[in-house]
């Protein structure tokens, strides 16, 4: 699956088809995904991933390290490793993603950059 993630005034977010249930708010990328995401995009203020939940040669990996079902929700990832460079890169993601990946938090998202 493809999704574009955008940087307004108001920080990043992703771009998800409508209808949807979210406010923008419920969109934001925080916690580390921000900062994830200035990385990906390298200086523009727009990028596309194709993500999944299977092993996909040349995809990197964001693996799970904490589910968080009470209180705030969400899931926290690490990426550990970038363009072959060891980063231990931890971020928050937040419920929104069980609605991207139908339910669950992926023990392991796999990406790959497409801009």
């Amino acid at each position: 699956m493809i999704h574009t993630f955008y940087k307004d005034e108001l920080g990043w977010a992703i771009d998800l088809p409508k209808p949807h249930p979210f406010s923008r708010g419920a969109l934001a990328m925080v916690a580390g995904a921000d900062t994830f995401l200035d990385i990906l995009a390298q200086g523009e203020d727009k990028v596309s991933l194709a993500l999944s939940e299977e092993p996909i040669d040349g995809y990197h990996k964001l693996e799970r390290i904490a589910l968080h079902q009470m209180g705030i929700g969400g899931a926290d990832y690490i990426l550990k490793e970038y363009m072959g460079q060891e980063i231990n890169w931890e971020m928050w993601l937040c419920s929104v993603t069980m609605w991207v990946f139908k339910g669950i938090h992926p023990k392991t998202i796999y990406f790959q950059v497409l801009n």
